[in-house]
């Protein structure tokens, strides 16, 4: 069974709150050209994503900086609903893990409410799962931090990916599966 993790990309995608919103447009149909394409402009850090280190340290490494495997592995999904600040039992996490939390947050995600409130990992969860060696963390928000983004700059530091935005999570929660992020 393959599970897509990541929010469609459209008119309706929320934006982070200061950024451009995404234009699509259409730029030739199969009536007029003889085939369909569209134009897309969009923020990086826009949908389902990966932060690299360099998104926030002046010296980080971008994505293309990481070998392929870097995005391929075992994913734990984590039951963390109804938690403002996650922190959890790491017990189940192993080294090279991907480690993605389950908070519900993303059932906001298209309304007013998606950008407030947001669950946090705190910074002894991060710690842990930087303790742990896991290789990539992600969630159902749009970060697992708020300014000054500590825990973003801890993951960075050790070169732990950051996927934001994740769907389907409830269909995963407790289990391990193969990712191809």
């Amino acid at each position: 069974m393959i599970i897509d993790l990541s929010i469609s990309i459209d008119e309706n995608t929320p934006t982070f709150p200061g950024d451009p919103k995404q234009e699509i447009k259409q730029q030739a149909t199969i009536e007029k050209d003889g085939w369909n394409e569209k134009r897309l402009t969009i923020n990086s850090h826009f949908s389902t994503h990966i932060d690299a280190p360099f998104h926030m340290l002046e010296s980080g490494k971008k994505l293309t900086d990481f070998p392929i495997e870097k995005f391929i592995g075992e994913v734990i999904v984590l039951d963390v609903r109804n938690k403002l600040e996650i922190e959890i039992n790491l017990e189940k996490v192993k080294a090279n893990d991907i480690v993605f939390f389950y908070t519900g947050h993303i059932s906001k995600v298209y309304s007013n409410q998606y950008f407030k409130n947001n669950p946090v990992i705190t910074k002894i969860t991060a710690q842990q799962l930087i303790d742990k060696k896991i290789k990539i963390v992600g969630l159902d928000s749009f970060s697992p931090d708020n300014e000054p983004y500590e825990v973003h700059k801890m993951f960075f530091k050790h070169e732990i990916l950051i996927v934001e935005n994740l769907i389907n999570l409830d269909k995963l929660v407790g289990k391990r599966f193969m990712c191809y992020i």
